[in-house]
C-alpha cells in the first residue's frame, strides 16, 4: 500500500512554508525516507535543495552559508547514521556560535524503542552540542517549536549557534489545525541589539585612553561591526590583531595592522581589548604569563566572548557596533595616550617582516625532487587572487601556511575545533552564495579526502570554487612531530595521489601541478574555468610555524612550546624567563 497523500496543512507542508517565510532559500541535504515528506514539501514550495554525499558536509555548507551571508544556515539529514555523520558538522557549528537549524526525521510513533530502522534517542546524541534540540511528535506543536528553535539559533536571548528538531514521520504526515497556523510564528522576528551600559562605557574609554600600549583583538562576534571597529582604531591609535575569526575585516594597508609581531604586541601591549572574540589556544588563554603588563577590556553580545579566562576591568555586554560607537561617541575630543613611538615602530617592524615574508614567499625554492614550496604555492594565489576573493583554507600544517600567506577579502577556516575537511564544502556554500565572487579552497591533501567526493555536487549544482590541492604524500605536521619526538614515523604517510584525475572524473577542470614553472600558468587557467581543481605536488620537507611551535606535541599548560615555558616559570614564581 503506497503512502497517503500528503494534506496542504500536513506538518511537513507547515514546515517548508515556515522556512520559506522565514527567507530560507535553499537547504544543504542528504536523502532518506524519514525527512522525505519534508524534502518533497521544500522543493513545492520552491526552497532549493543542495544534495550532498554526506551529512556532514550539509551541515558544513549550512555553517559557511550563514557565517557569509548572515542568514540562518538549514542542513537536513535523515534518522540514525545520517544523524551520527552529521554530529562533526553539528559540534563544528557548536564552537564556531553559526547560527544553523538541523532537521531530521525518525521512525513513527508506534515503532519508537522497538527496534524500528534508524532508530537513535537523537535528541540525547546532540543536546550537548546544540543551542536547543527537540523530538516534535504532536503535528500542532510544529510551528512554535520551530519559532523557538530559531530564535535560539540566532541567538535571541543567549548564544547564537546550531539547533536541531527531529520529526517522527507519521508527525511529518499529520496535519497542523488551521487555527494552529498561527501568522505571528511565520513571521521574520529581527534580533534586538543590546544597548551597552553608559557606566561601562564610560570605564572603558578612560581605560583606553589613558592606555600607553593598547591592542585591539576582533573576532567572530566583530563581523557586523567593520566600520565601527575601524574608526575605533583610527581615533584611538591602537595596534590590531586578528586571530582567523575576523580576517578581512581590517584590511592589511591600515596603519594599526600588526600581525607579523602578534607575539611582541600580546607581551608588550598594556591593555587589550577583544571584541567578540574568546581568550582561547590561538590566545594563551589570557594567561598573565604571556599579557604580561595587560588589563582587559572586554566586548561581546555573546557570553563565552566576555568573561572567559580573564575578567575584564570593563566589561561592555552588548552589540560590538553600538559599543564600540558610543565608545567613540564618549570619548570625543580627548586626545589618547598612546605610545606613538612604541605603536609606530610595532607597526614598521610588522611591515619589514611581511615585506621579507612575501619576498621569501615568491622566492621559496623547490626541493632536490623539484617539488614546489607551499610558500611559493600561496604566493601565486595571492598574485592572482582578487581583493574580494573569499577563501577557505584548510588543513593541518598546509593551513598554517596560507593563515600567513593568505590575505583575502573574507576568510574561513577550520576554526577553534580544528575541524579538518571543512574545505571543499564551505568553498561550495561560498559559491553557491556569492557566485560572482572568486572562491578559492587551499587544502592539503589529507584534509582534502575528508570530503573529496563533494566535488561532484560541486559541478551538479554549478558551484564554481577553484579547490587547491597541496600534495604533500602525508598528514605532514604530524610526520614532522613523529620524527622529533619519536625519531620514527608511523601510519602519517599517504600516497601522492592524482587528485587532478578524480577532478577530471567528475567534470571538473583539474590540472597537477609538479614542476614550480607551470604554476602560474595552471593557476590562471583554473580561475577562467572554475569549478576547478589544482593538484599540486609540494615538499614534504617544508616546515610551517605550526610545526616548529609545539602545537603538534601538545605541551602540557598551553598550545605552543614557548607559552608554555612561560606559563609553567609563571606558575612556580620564577622570575628568570
Amino acid at each position: 500500500m503506497p503512502p497517503p497523500t500528503l494534506s496542504p496543512d500536513c506538518a511537513a507542508s507547515v514546515i517548508a512554508r515556515f522556512l520559506k517565510a522565514r527567507g530560507v532559500d535553499r537547504i544543504f541535504a542528504l536523502c532518506g525516507g524519514h525527512i522525505m515528506p519534508i524534502w518533497m514539501q521544500a522543493d513545492a514550495q520552491g526552497i532549493r535543495i543542495i544534495d550532498v554525499r554526506d551529512e556532514r558536509a550539509a551541515v558544513y555548507m549550512a555553517h559557511a552559508h550563514s557565517e557569509l551571508t548572515g542568514r540562518l544556515g538549514v542542513a537536513l539529514v535523515t534518522a540514525g547514521p545520517g544523524l551520527t555523520n552529521a554530529m562533526t558538522g553539528i559540534a563544528n557549528a557548536h564552537l564556531a556560535r553559526a547560527s544553523v537549524l538541523v532537521l531530521s526525521g525518525g521512525p513513527p510513533r508506534p515503532q519508537e524503542n522497538r527496534g524500528g530502522l534508524q532508530d537513535l534517542p537523537h535528541v540525547d546524541l546532540v543536546r550537548p552540542i546544540t543551542r536547543y534540540a527537540r523530538t516534535v511528535r504532536e503535528p500542532s506543536l510544529v510551528l512554535q517549536e520551530l519559532d523557538e528553535a530559531v530564535a535560539r539559533a540566532q541567538g535571541q536571548g543567549g548564544e547564537p549557534g546550531p539547533v536541531y528538531l527531529d520529526f517522527p514521520t507519521d508527525t511529518l504526515r499529520g496535519d497542523v489545525p488551521r487555527p494552529m497556523q498561527l501568522a505571528e510564528h511565520f513571521a521574520e522576528k529581527p534580533r534586538v541589539p543590546l544597548q551597552p551600559d553608559a557606566g561601562q562605557v564610560s570605564a572603558a574609554v578612560d581605560l583606553l585612553w589613558s592606555a600607553k600600549r593598547p591592542l585591539v583583538i576582533s573576532g567572530r562576534g566583530a563581523r557586523d561591526a567593520g566600520p565601527a571597529l575601524r574608526a575605533l582604531l583610527q581615533k584611538l591609535g591602537a595596534v590590531y590583531l586578528d586571530t582567523g575569526e575576523s580576517k578581512g575585516l581590517v584590511p592589511d594597508d591600515h596603519g594599526s595592522v600588526v600581525a607579523a609581531m602578534r607575539g611582541t604586541v600580546m607581551v608588550e601591549a598594556d591593555l587589550v581589548l577583544t571584541v567578540g572574540r574568546r581568550l582561547d589556544f590561538q590566545l594563551a588563554y589570557g594567561s598573565p604569563a604571556v599579557f604580561k603588563h595587560a588589563r582587559f577590556v572586554r566586548i561581546a553580545d555573546a557570553p563565552s566572548e566576555l568573561r572567559d579566562n580573564r575578567r575584564g576591568a570593563a566589561e561592555l555586554f552588548a552589540d560590538p557596533a553600538l559599543a564600540l560607537s558610543a565608545i567613540i561617541e564618549q570619548a570625543g575630543e580627548r586626545t589618547p595616550a598612546v605610545d606613538r613611538t612604541w605603536a609606530d615602530g610595532m607597526r614598521a617592524k610588522h611591515l619589514e617582516r611581511a615585506r621579507k615574508l612575501r619576498t621569501s614567499m615568491a622566492q621559496a625554492p623547490s626541493d632536490a625532487e623539484g617539488r614546489i614550496h607551499p610558500n611559493r604555492l600561496l604566493a601565486e594565489l595571492q598574485d592572482q587572487m582578487k581583493a574580494d576573493a573569499i577563501v577557505v583554507a584548510d588543513g593541518g600544517d598546509f593551513l598554517s601556511f596560507a593563515r600567513v600567506g593568505l590575505s583575502p577579502g573574507t576568510y574561513l577556516d577550520p576554526g577553534s575545533l580544528g575541524c579538518i575537511g571543512i574545505g571543499t564544502p564551505f568553498g561550495i556554500a561560498a559559491s553557491l552564495a556569492f557566485p560572482d565572487r572568486q572562491v578559492i579552497v587551499a587544502t592539503g591533501d589529507g584534509a582534502f579526502g575528508f570530503n573529496a567526493m563533494e566535488i561532484d555536487t560541486a559541478v551538479r549544482h554549478g558551484a564554481r570554487p577553484l579547490i587547491v590541492v597541496a600534495n604533500n604524500g602525508a598528514w605532514q605536521i604530524e610526520v614532522h612531530d613523529q620524527n622529533d619526538t619519536h625519531g620514527k614515523v608511523v601510519g602519517t604517510r599517504l600516497q601522492f595521489a592524482d587528485h587532478a584525475a578524480m577532478g577530471r572524473a567528475f567534470g571538473l577542470h583539474a590540472e597537477r601541478v609538479e614542476r614550480e614553472e607551470d604554476l602560474a600558468g595552471a593557476v590562471a587557467r583554473a580561475l577562467a574555468n572554475r569549478p576547478a581543481l589544482l593538484d599540486v605536488v609540494v615538499t614534504p620537507d617544508a616546515r610551517s610555524s605550526d610545526g616548529k611551535s609545539g602545537l603538534a606535541w601538545v605541551p602540557d599548560l598551553q598550545p605552543l612550546e614557548a607559552w608554555d615555558d612561560l606559563e609553567r616559570a609563571w606558575r612556580t614564581g620564577d622570575s628568570t624567563h
